[in-house]
């Protein structure tokens, strides 16, 4: 990323939250870049594969070492709090990593800003190595830890944006609450760039993977509105 442009810079883990948040940001393609991005002048949007397993690689084309943008970490994340409904918005002020060690979030006065305008749950999220599928699982993490949430990259996120100098955000909308089982199948069609598997696509045969298919993907939909919708109040 070229010095002095991009002032925020957010990362998702897939493609499609990439590209619904872009599009609900009005942000044009960043053509330049070997991997999807999208970018104004101020504003930055890229993909890091699920799990931040892209995150390392990536860095350097979005940030240089005299960029230090606002980094945001923003998409989707599951319900631990069984207070907590699909759509909820989840602002939380630090992040538990797999090694349960606890990450601030740094961007105090923006987070703040955001949760004056929109109704958001606070505490802390969790980065899980895996998909939490099952509500006994959310329910032992949350027994663990207090979270409030579990995604897998925020972590990753936040520890990288302060090894660089940058502030960090966390903005996750909830997208299965605390009794939202995920079926394994559905879990395993997706790699971890988030495209579906094609030998996975075969899974949705069976009606009980098509039904929580559908269900997860309107629930992304209107979890992803609520996270663009405060993602709009910060680059106001």
């Amino acid at each position: 990323m070229p010095t002095g442009l991009a002032a925020i810079l957010i990362l998702t883990a897939v493609e499609l939250e990439t590209r619904a948040l872009a599009r609900a940001l009005s942000l044009p393609t960043r053509l330049s870049l070997p991997f999807l991005a999208f970018r104004s002048d101020r504003v930055c949007i890229a993909p890091i594969g699920v799990g931040a397993s892209r995150l390392k690689k990536r860095w350097p084309a979005l940030a240089s070492a005299a960029d230090r943008p606002l980094v945001v970490s923003a998409g989707v994340c599951g319900a631990l709090d069984p207070t907590l409904a699909v759509g909820d918005l989840v602002l939380p002020e630090r992040v538990i990593d797999d090694s349960r060690t606890h990450h601030a979030v740094t961007a105090g006065p923006q987070r703040a800003a955001i949760a004056a305008r929109a109704h958001a749950c606070g505490g802390a999220i969790v980065s899980a190595r895996q998909v939490m599928t099952t509500p006994e699982a959310k329910a032992a993490l949350r027994a663990e830890t207090g979270g409030a949430a579990v995604d897998m990259e925020s972590a990753a996120i936040v520890a990288t944006a302060a090894e660089h100098g940058c502030a960090s955000l966390i903005v996750r909308g909830v997208s299965d609450d605390a009794r939202e089982t995920l079926p394994a199948e559905l879990v395993a069609m997706m790699s971890d760039d988030g495209r579906l598997r094609s030998r996975g696509l075969l899974a949705l045969a069976q009606p009980h993977v098509l039904g929580a298919a559908l269900r997860l993907r309107r629930a992304s939909r209107e979890a992803l509105a609520r996270v663009a919708n405060a993602l709009g109040l910060l680059v106001a």
